[in-house]
């Protein structure tokens, strides 16, 4: 018998016992649903963390904050040090200020850590309010923009090095502020409210140049350098003398090549330097580590039904190996070598784990397709841009391979059986 002759034999008796199999089947395909649809929903995530992260330039920027010479080993509140005192604090005097700030030396000293090619302070920019003519007044917290990210825009472009003064907002102001849509808002002037020193209210101009999605790493309201002096000029109205200025963090430019072995070896000079240095990539490693437990959860209950279908593939084989003992004995009677008997059984479990690993990926697929759009326009309407399942042919393959690898393992027990029947007893078996 050739091995085609094998494979259309084992699909054939396969479906001898049409509600036996079914009964199978049912229980392969609950396995392989659940194991693709669990995949592909874990791809989908981290897919979008993984783009987020990327989209602001992640793999190349650490965050670096000052560590307090003196902080306690229990993380308790840090005994007050005068000598670090904003006011009082010499440029040449050790890393960190009050409240955790850092001045133009902290920044020297980063720079000066090997695997460190640049660094830009986190600068946040004195803002009572923003408006539009005819809207309401609105809280902002003003960052400065470090040319250091890439935002994903949904409308314009990142602010730029340019005279003019630019503005880049979160889509959640394009409709408190007035603007139809995102697109509506490019060029639009807005107006942004400081107070100075001394009690006095100023108003400054500026254009919206981007509008970014909602995301995992919103960056929030940022402005150009142009936008920053004009800010600063309005706050420092009435203030004699130089003022010290003082950085809450720092934004560090690394090789966005570098290796983790190279990131850590980074973060080990900045803490010996009195800092300390993340990615984003750390920042959110606890999120993804709760996605992955849970994905590996539903993953350990789908295992469990396969489990449970290879001992069904086991009764069913049993069962069906003692109804055709004659049969069995007629085919070595007229020279079926054991290994042909073997693979003939062999493959009927191959294919009963086939047909239940190929319904449960395509049902799986299906339901994928037809939840995602539903689940994006409503649940999860707030992260556009999040492929909540993203079906790769790698993965949905690897996991019918699995699957009728177990069914295949399932199937030596009863297929050896077989195998192993002499002739002449198969023949005298009632």
């Amino acid at each position: 018998m050739k091995t085609r002759d094998v494979i259309a034999s084992a699909v054939q008796n396969t479906f001898r016992s049409k509600l036996r199999t079914s009964l199978t089947v049912i229980a392969i395909f609950i396995g392989a649903f659940t194991l693709t649809l669990t995949s592909a929903i874990g791809a989908g995530i981290s897919s979008f963390i993984d783009s987020q992260v990327g989209a602001i330039g992640a793999p190349g920027v650490l965050t670096v904050t000052p560590v307090p010479e003196d902080a306690p080993a229990d993380d308790g509140p840090a005994v007050y040090d005068p000598d670090r005192a904003t006011g009082g604090a010499s440029i040449d005097g050790p890393p960190g200020m009050a409240g955790g700030g850092m001045n133009q030396a902290d920044l020297d000293r980063i720079a000066e850590v090997p695997g460190i090619t640049g660094v830009t302070p986190a600068v946040t920019l004195p803002v009572d309010f923003v408006e539009t003519a005819g809207s309401q007044r609105y809280e902002l917290t003003l960052d400065l923009a470090t040319g250091l990210f890439i935002p994903d825009l949904a409308a314009g472009a990142a602010v730029a090095d340019v005279d003019e003064r630019q503005l880049q907002l979160p889509a959640d102001y394009v409709e408190a502020l007035g603007f139809a849509d995102a697109q509506a808002a490019i060029g639009q002037p807005v107006t942004l409210g400081v107070t100075d020193a001394v009690g006095g209210h100023h108003e400054v101009e500026a254009v919206v140049a981007g509008i970014t999605n909602p995301g995992l790493m919103n960056l929030g309201p940022e402005g150009n350098q142009a936008l920053a002096d004009a800010l600063l000029a309005a706050q420092r109205t009435g203030v004699t003398g130089e003022a010290t200025p003082v950085y809450l963090a720092a934004d560090a430019s690394i090789d966005p090549a570098s290796t983790p072995e190279q990131i850590a070896a980074i973060k080990a000079d900045l803490v010996d330097a009195g800092f300390q240095g993340m990615t984003v990539a750390d920042q959110i490693g606890a999120f993804k580590t709760v996605i992955d437990v849970v994905t590996s959860i539903l993953n350990a209950f789908a295992v469990i039904a396969l489990l449970a279908a290879g001992f069904g593939i086991v009764n069913t084989l049993l069962m069906s190996v003692q109804e055709r003992t004659r049969e069995i004995g007629l085919m070595k009677a007229m020279g079926m070598r054991s290994g042909k008997v073997f693979g003939l059984f062999s493959m009927e479990a191959v294919f009963i784990g086939f047909l239940g690993s190929a319904i449960g990926a395509g049902v799986a697929i299906a339901t994928g397709l037809i939840a995602a759009p539903l689940l994006a326009e409503g649940l999860f309407a707030e992260l556009p841009g999040l492929e909540i399942v993203r079906f790769e042919p790698l993965s949905v393959a690897i996991i019918m391979g699995v699957v009728m690898a177990i069914a295949f393992l399932a199937g030596t027990l009863p297929a050896r059986r077989a195998a192993r029947q002499h002739p002449i007893e198969a023949l005298r078996y009632e």
